[in-house]
């Protein structure tokens, strides 16, 4: 008896451990690698937060509760400490200089009920370890890591400047040059190595996160290199998974390859940027995408979408809150692993038009699951441009989007059943109108709303 409650008490231990440890990890499904899974489950993952660092905010638990009864599931967070009202990361001494050797719990605090709270609601959490926009023009001016702000170093031992005036994307901040194979900066390199292993001592606790490098870097390969290999190192053998995001809109571009060709080195890929393209572009290149890493696939992540008719020079763009809603529809139809809306302005935030988004492709979701289909823009006629977007599995189930108002013909040919026709209104997220059409030959499907339907047809 005595042996048996031992056992007993030492298995209960090990199921009250973090979901890390009960095996319960976010990783590539493994029955399709382009998609995610969790607790062996396939999962998609949608989102829209009020802001990008969650854990700084006072409403924390009621807006992840809003998230998720809205269907949603995944947010991005930035470690980020420089808007207003924000808990720096280190401990400010009596002269008002931060000592970068000791740590503000509250910073520290806030960080982990971020996790344990998404944890408990199986949202997932995309960590952006460095912000470029945090040590910058007026931002580096409050930064704890200028010289000017802290007791551990002088501008001279630390190679920095008092201002750095330019926009970020310049890459003329030697913060971003500090590693060994660049600037090998040890003076601040050795304080940056202490940021990351607090965050992971905390993190690796809980299988609900992701890792991202940088947000929207214009930086070197070998910054981005040296912390993947420095996050793996530190991981205690846990199994994580890690990605870089590249500023260039252009996904198609060689930068982006230092992500595509290293999939021992980034488990998965986020081409936010690419939501900075319109229509069919923004379709094709991310079809770019998938078919370049087809012999070893990887879910792809969009951990913000923009576009905002609150944004004005998002507007001048072209990339208003109907772009910003297209592309969301655009990349759940064409495979992406992921996709959130980016936060105001730059994005819609969690609002009544990403809720019904959100909600539209839930329902979807209860006919027909994206991991089961793919992208077949090759069994439509006529759809040119934005017309709509297919992903299918011929014979079975088909997803089209339709933007807009707009006619194609499905091909059916060679499946000689008869289909069920689905129609949903993306703007409301309900279901409308349903009727029955035989296979065997191309049939006309026209939209049913004109701003956003999405018809799904199962085989009967």
């Amino acid at each position: 008896m005595r042996n048996y409650l031992i056992l007993l008490i030492a298995g209960l231990a090990f199921y009250s451990c973090s979901d890390t440890d009960t095996g319960k990890t976010i990783r590539p499904y493994s029955e399709n690698p382009s998609y995610w899974e969790y607790g062996g489950q396939p999962v998609l993952l949608l989102g829209a937060t009020i802001t990008d660092n969650l854990f700084q905010i006072g409403h924390l638990e009621t807006h992840l509760d809003s998230l998720a009864n809205a269907g949603g599931n995944y947010i991005r967070n930035t470690m980020s400490d420089r808007d207003r009202g924000n808990q720096r990361a280190f401990a400010m001494t009596a002269d008002g200089r931060y000592d970068l050797n000791s740590w503000n719990d509250e910073y520290w605090r806030r960080f982990e009920n971020m996790l344990r709270l998404t944890a408990e609601r199986d949202i997932f959490v995309q960590i952006e370890v460095w912000d470029r926009f945090d040590h910058s023009r007026d931002q580096w001016l409050t930064d704890p890591y200028n010289p000017g702000n802290n007791i551990n170093y002088t501008y001279e031992e630390s190679g920095f400047a008092s201002v750095y005036p330019s926009h970020p994307g310049a890459n003329e901040q030697p913060f971003f040059f500090t590693v060994p194979e660049l600037d090998n900066n040890v003076t601040v390199l050795q304080y940056q190595e202490a940021f990351v292993k607090k965050m992971l001592s905390i993190s690796l606790e809980y299988g609900n996160v992701l890792y991202c490098i940088d947000n929207e870097t214009s930086g070197v390969e070998e910054w981005a290199t040296y912390w993947a290999e420095f996050i793996k190192d530190n991981s205690n053998g846990r199994e994580i998974y890690i990605t870089q995001m590249w500023d260039n809109w252009d996904v198609t571009s060689p930068v982006h390859r230092r992500t595509l060709d290293h999939p021992e080195r980034y488990g998965f890929i986020d081409i936010s940027q690419n939501s900075h393209n319109p229509g069919r572009l923004n379709w094709e290149r991310a079809q770019y995408i998938f078919d370049y890493v087809s012999e070893n696939p990887r879910p792809v992540n969009s951990t913000k979408i923009y576009g905002s008719d609150g944004h004005d020079a998002w507007l001048h763009r072209g990339m208003t809150t109907e772009h910003a809603v297209e592309t969301f529809f655009r990349n759940i139809t064409g495979g992406f692993a992921s996709s959130r809306f980016h936060r105001p302005p730059h994005g819609l935030g969690l609002s009544d038009i990403t809720i019904n988004s959100m909600r539209t492709i839930r329902e979807v979701e209860d006919i027909v699951k994206m991991w089961d289909i793919e992208p077949r823009m090759d069994l439509l006629r006529d759809a040119e441009r934005n017309t709509a977007y297919l992903a299918a599995r011929a014979g079975e189930e088909y997803v089209i989007y339709f933007p807009k108002n707009g006619t194609v013909e499905l091909d059916l040919t060679g499946h000689a059943n008869e289909f069920t026709v689905q129609w949903i209104n993306t703007q409301n997220a309900r279901w409308g109108t349903s009727h029955e059409i035989e296979g065997g030959t191309f049939t006309e499907l026209t939209a049913v709303n004109e701003n956003g339907s999405i018809a799904v047809i199962t085989r009967r």
